[in-house]
């Protein structure tokens, strides 16, 4: 029951920043929403698109990213390992696989992508350490981050906040980050979902 509240852009110096907080009622249209704008600044990439996400179960999001996928920009994902390869997980459709869940069934609009990536994968953490990052590196330029999760339970439920930083001092920074998690990261379809997929 709360008021939607659109995406507002302010200036600091040479630096835009667009905000905007969820929740967003589900009557409304997808693209004004937090993950909707999440999706405007992903459509702005022409060279690279670097993912550190605690969830990513947005279909509509996925869809959106298809598309500088198939105009050959890089993407390279990091998800959570607890949730990376649930039945509802985007880093599937990524990967090109889908599984069913616990009815037998796959989730609703799953699409997974062709061509795939090879590029999506897990983090190596220290034991009870959760990647809990919300962030992607756009272009080295632009940094999504926040509280919200690429989720439908934070567009349409929680309390979040997305800010979108067009900065590229404040990209590289980001981007150091994910940069140190993806060299020790675990990229791919581990062998143990390989098997499982196998065996269907």
């Amino acid at each position: 029951q709360k008021p939607y509240r659109p995406a507002e852009t302010l200036r600091i110096g040479s630096t835009r920043i667009d905000i905007q907080f969820s929740p967003a009622s589900p009557t409304r249209p997808w693209p004004d929403s937090a993950n909707g704008l999440v999706g405007r600044w992903l459509l702005r990439a022409n060279r690279s698109i670097d993912l550190a996400l605690f969830v990513f179960s947005d279909q509509q999001i996925s869809a959106v990213l298809q598309t500088p996928h198939r105009a050959g920009v890089p993407i390279r994902a990091l998800i959570e390992p607890s949730f990376a390869y649930r039945p509802y997980s985007e880093a599937l459709d990524m990967l090109g696989i889908a599984l069913v869940n616990a009815q037998c069934r796959y989730d609703a609009g799953n699409s997974p992508w062709l061509p795939s990536l090879s590029t999506v994968g897990v983090p190596s953490l220290p034991e009870g350490d959760v990647l809990h990052h919300k962030f992607a590196v756009v272009d080295d330029q632009q940094v999504l981050t926040g509280s919200q999760n690429w989720s439908g339970a934070a567009n349409y439920t929680n309390d979040e906040v997305l800010l979108a930083i067009a900065n590229p001092t404040v990209a590289a920074h980001f981007q150091r980050e994910f940069d140190r998690l993806y060299d020790r990261a675990s990229i791919g379809v581990p062998t143990w979902l390989s098997e499982r997929i196998d065996q269907r």
